[in-house]
Order: structure tokens, then sequence, then C-alpha cells
């Protein structure tokens, strides 16, 4: 059986020695589509890293206007390819073309690659230090190592791991990169490959900058992320997968940048649902059910006072779930852990107000699912009940009192996000005095009345947070020139010659623009 090729050392080849294959699954019908992907035995990962050592080598060498055209061209060749893109994508993942993938997710992706390709041409990331007294300076460069992207299946554009934010953000710090595709949607991801592979044509990239394996056996994968020749690991994905993963890449002294889970916990503070209850609920019932909750930023955990306002918002919340259709979920996969979460759930002690089962519709469906819990119980299993149920499910925490409401904060383990809605005319200063100092050491983003889905791409956001949500709360996945220094390593030069030194350290400025730390200030002078 002939399978679609993988991309290594610059060629389109058969797999070497696979040892199984797959097919995306349309999951509206169920149906696996025609395409065949390898699975690679550890031969086709070999290759891949010894091709991606020796670019560890050239890559220095080229011209940063190469990396900037690479990646400029590239964005234009996705946009090229948008309808084929935006119907594959739909057809693997079950999202919406539009307005989905086409007005939102694609503008996002190629926008993300342009914003690397600034931040590389300006090169004011690489954070360029320079003490003129000591003739010590310093810069982040690239790796050393190639950089492996574990893509996640809920964002085939935005997050594919050889096209998303981790790709574009290694690609622009220098380094060569390996891309593992999500089984979910490998099609995407090869159209993705094409694209780059014409690019770096194109422009004169050396080739085995960007290789692509669809997918291996997880013990490769452990093995993968713990090679002496690997830089680092980006993986998005589940808790279960991701602890696996690190464990591997700590024991060998590897570096690996984890987005794993998040329940994303909404504080509705009485005075909000005072003065709007039925806009909080609009914006909650929204977020919750906005791709079918398939987001890492859905907000999976809400905590108010038990009081009538805390139970009208559950009662309209629960009106709104029952009223709107069950949106398709991503594979089967997906549809089996949200029962399994919503069972654990209820196990510690939560009790289900609407949904909670499958839907039997055509298509991967679960009923829009709302839980509630009391404050004590909470108390009793804050573990157990911040369990992620990847999908359109929310759990309610109702508070005995305001005291319990800023307890129940010092519970919650890390996350993405944490949000906070309070009265317009500072009823709620008090509350959210005592709340927030808690809260924001436990997230990443804190977030003042609105909901926490949605990413915006800008150099001021964090996508990141405390463990679990990440494996270091010290790293953007989202924000540029922010998310190149997980793809960096500091170099320092003490008493080298100018001549000696890279363009960022001599003494002139290399574009001119550039911002350098010199003598304990920020300046775009020259030395």
């Amino acid at each position: 059986m002939s399978f679609q090729p993988v991309l290594i050392d610059g060629t389109w080849k058969q797999a070497r020695l696979p040892v199984g294959s797959f097919a995306a699954v349309n999951p509206a019908t169920k149906t696996p589509l025609t395409d065949r992907f390898p699975v690679s035995s550890f031969s086709d990962i070999e290759l891949a890293l010894s091709a991606a050592h020796q670019m560890v080598f050239e890559l220095p060498s080229v011209s940063v206007d190469i990396t900037v055209n690479f990646l400029e061209a590239f964005a234009d060749n996705i946009e090229a390819r948008r309808e084929e893109l935006v119907e594959m994508a739909s057809r693997e993942t079950g999202l919406a073309q539009e307005p989905r993938l086409r007005s939102v997710e694609l503008p996002r992706t190629t926008n993300q690659l342009r914003q690397a390709a600034s931040a590389a041409l300006n090169r004011s990331w690489c954070r360029a230090t320079i003490d003129t007294k000591t003739n010590i300076r310093s810069k982040y460069s690239p790796l050393g190592g190639p950089v492996v992207i574990f893509g996640p299946n809920n964002f085939p554009f935005a997050f594919n791991s050889i096209a998303g934010g981790d790709f574009a953000a290694a690609i622009a710090a220098g380094n060569p990169v390996i891309a593992k595709a999500n089984p979910g949607h490998p099609g995407t991801t090869k159209i993705f490959a094409e694209a780059a592979f014409e690019a770096f044509q194109t422009i004169g990239l050396p080739q085995a900058t960007v290789q692509l394996l669809y997918h291996f056996q997880p013990e490769d994968g452990l093995k993968l992320v713990a090679h002496p020749l690997v830089g680092t690991t980006a993986f998005t994905g589940s808790r279960t997968t991701g602890l696996r993963l690190k464990e591997a890449a700590d024991i060998a002294g590897k570096l690996i940048y984890l987005e794993m889970s998040s329940v994303n916990p909404v504080f509705i503070l009485p005075g909000a649902l005072k003065e709007r209850l039925n806009e909080v609920a609009n914006e909650l019932f929204s977020s919750c059910t906005l791709g079918s909750g398939q987001f890492c930023t859905n907000p999976g955990l809400v905590i108010l006072l038990q009081d009538e306002s805390g139970e009208a918002l559950m009662q309209e919340v629960s009106r709104l779930f029952q009223s709107a259709p069950a949106g398709l979920l991503l594979n089967s996969q997906v549809l089996e852990k949200i029962a399994a979460a919503i069972e654990g759930l209820q196990e510690h002690g939560a009790e289900i107000v609407t949904g909670g089962k499958e839907i039997n519709k055509p298509g991967y469906r679960f009923a829009n699912t709302l839980l509630r819990v009391s404050g004590d119980v909470f108390g009793e299993h804050p573990k157990a009940l911040q369990a992620e149920a990847f999908g359109p499910v929310s759990l309610f925490v109702f508070a005995r009192n305001e005291a319990q409401i800023v307890e129940i904060a010092t519970y919650l383990e890390g996350n993405l996000t944490g949000s906070i809605y309070s009265h317009s005319k500072g009823q709620d200063n008090l509350l959210y005095e005592r709340l927030e100092p808690i809260l924001h050491k436990k997230v990443g983003r804190l977030i003042n009345d609105k909901m926490p889905t949605g990413v915006a791409v800008t150099p001021a956001m964090h996508h990141g947070g405390p463990y679990p949500a990440t494996g270091h709360p010290g790293f953007t996945a989202v924000g540029i020139p922010a998310s190149l220094l997980r793809f960096a390593a500091l170099l320092c030069y003490d008493n080298v010659p100018q001549d000696r030194l890279p363009v960022e350290l001599q003494d002139k400025n290399p574009t001119g623009e550039m911002w350098r730390f010199i003598d304990g200030e920020w300046t775009k002078r020259d030395v």
C-alpha cells in the first residue's frame, strides 16, 4: 500500500520501514478519509535528526533576510492555497469553514508568520547586551539543535506544527524544525508542508530546515524528545501525554515546553450579577460553547455566591445550554474523554444540571453540559473537581459567602487564564482586592469583565501560566517577540574582537532600528 510521503532532508519520500498507517476521520460522518499516512519507525526520526543536526551548522551563515523572506513567502503561499486548506481542515476536524477557518484562523496564522518575519528582521528580540567597561557582550541565539513541534488537534492552522505560532517563532529564532503532525489533521499539515517546501526552494533557505513526520509510536516520541541532538520540544495537548514527554526530556536534561490543561476559572462577583445578569449569562454561554468547547481557554469553572442571583444565573445559563444544539467534536477520543471527565466530577460530588450525555445524531456530539457543586464539597476535593473536560462543559461552584470565594481561589491549580466579573461602579472593589492577588498567582493572564476564549496575537499577550497549564510559567506560546525566547540560548562573548562578534553585538547597530542594552540603557545608538 502506498502512503503519503514524509518530508525529510529536503525531499518528499516514502517512509522507511513504517510500523503502520492511519487515515484522518471526518467527525461529521465518522468515516475515514481516503489518504493514508505512515506511522514512521525510529529510522525516519533518525534521518530527520541527522539532517537537522547539519542545519545547526549551516543556518548561522544564512542571512537574516533569507529567513525573513521565507516566512513572508510561506504566508503568501498559504493564502494562495486558502480554499484547499479550508476545505481539507473542515473535512478532517469538522470545524466550520466560515467564519472559523477561512476568516479567523487562517488570517491569524499568516499574521503570526509575518509578525515573526518582522521580529527577525528587526533583531531586537535577541536582547543584545553590551558592557563596554568589561567588554562583555551577550545575545540570544539559536539553540544548537532542532526544535521538535507536536501540534494539537483543535487548531489545525494557528497551532499547526509546520505553520503555527511555535513554528514561526522557532524559524525566526534561527532553528531547524522537525514537525510532528497531529493525526487528526494530517492532510491539512501536508498542504502546509508543501507550501513551506515551495517557499524554501524559491527563497534558498537550506531545505532540511523544515521537515515533517506524520505520526510515530509513543515510545519513539519519548526517545525523540530525549535525543542528544534535539534542542527543545514544543508540545500542545493533553496533560497525560505532556507529562510523559516531560519526564523523558527531564531525565535526559533536554528542554521541553508544554501546554497541557486549563479550566480557566471565572469569578462572578455579586455586584456584576445585580447589574447585568443576562449579559453575563450570554457571554458565559457563548464562551463555553464556542468551537464546541474545544479551546484551551474554555471557561470550565465558574465561582459565585450561592444566593438568589447566583441561582438565577445558573438557571439562565442552563436554559441557554439546553436551547443550543450540540456542536461537532473533533474525534471519538474527545467524546470519550468528556464522558470520563464528567463521571469523575460526579464521583466527587458534582451534580448535573443539564446535559451530561452523548447526543445520538450524525457525527461526534456531546450535550452542552452544566454541573454544580457547593464550595464546601469543592474544598474537600479541589484537585478532582478541577479535572478538565475538553468540550462544552462548565462546573458552577457555589460559595456560601465572600470569604469562601477567596478561599476557593487558594485551591486552584495553575491555569492559562483567570477572569473576574465585578460591578462597573466599584461595588465589588473590596472583594476584588482580596481575590485578585491570590488569583493572579494562579494564572498567566488575568482578565476583567470578559470571558477567556480568544487569544490576541499581540506582543503583550501571555499564553502560558503555572503548572499544570504549562511546564514553565515564564514563557508564552503566543506573543511575538517574547515567544521566540523559548527557542534561543543566551550566548556570552568576553573580550572577543569586533570582527569575531555577531553583527548584533558589534559597535555599529546593524539595522539602525534594533534595540540594544548598552551600559545599562536601552538604545538604538552605536557604541
